[in-house]
């Protein structure tokens, strides 16, 4: 599997650069993980784009200085703050209709096991009212520090997360206006962070690393 880290120039082309690695997965039917920490963004799901409050919370996320970007699966809105780290794994398929249940589970367990190698307390699950609520989440007590999801083309299924490594303040701030705008129920006391467990001394490049190996990620490009 080859490993993928940094982010590029901007929110745009560092999107492209996910988009690429998952065609190139594809097209080479070789695994690839990347795990980076976004640009300071909110990105939105299909499901926000219906809503008719999509435009105001739109704007209130740029007048908190937070970019703006679509993806293109459903789910709700994430924020990311600089220190928030994100992963996509693209694993090239035969079947995309088989699989799905195991690539959720064998996510979900590295994820876990990566963050307690760096020394926080997370169990599975998620309070009510989180952000981008599912069903593949990972919490500290009462607030949620992760999230898993899936999408899956006819060659290629990408599994992808996002982890709050610190700045929970900021991403409650933002999603409690964004969420209000999008009508949907958020409570800010539900977002968690690694640092707020782990006395400050979790970082993101430390989480980084951990992703990267629990995932058995061997080379970098």
């Amino acid at each position: 599997m080859r490993l993928l880290r940094g982010r590029a120039s901007d929110p745009e082309t560092d999107q492209r650069r996910t988009r690429e690695m998952v065609s190139d997965a594809a097209d080479t039917d070789e695994p690839a993980l990347r795990v980076w920490t976004p640009h300071r963004q909110v990105v939105f799901g299909r499901r926000d784009r219906r809503s008719d409050g999509y435009e105001r919370a739109r704007e209130l996320a740029l007048q908190r200085d937070f970019a703006v970007r679509e993806r293109e699966v459903g789910g709700r809105a994430v924020a990311y703050t600089g220190t928030t780290v994100a992963f996509a794994l693209a694993e090239p398929v035969d079947d995309h209709r088989r699989g799905i249940g195991a690539r959720y589970d064998r996510a979900l367990d590295a994820l876990q096991s990566a963050l307690v190698d760096c020394g926080a307390a997370v169990e599975r699950g998620e309070p009510p009212n989180s952000f981008c609520p599912g069903s593949h989440s990972l919490q500290i007590d009462d607030g949620k520090v992760a999230g898993v999801a899936q999408r899956v083309r006819q060659d290629v299924a990408v599994v992808a997360g996002v982890v709050v490594v610190t700045d929970a303040a900021a991403i409650a701030d933002v999603l409690d206006s964004v969420y209000d705008a999008l009508d949907v129920p958020f409570d800010p006391a539900s977002v968690g962070s690694l640092t707020a467990s782990t006395d400050g001394e979790t970082t993101p490049e430390r989480v980084v690393d951990a992703v990267a190996r629990a995932f058995g990620a061997e080379s970098e490009r």
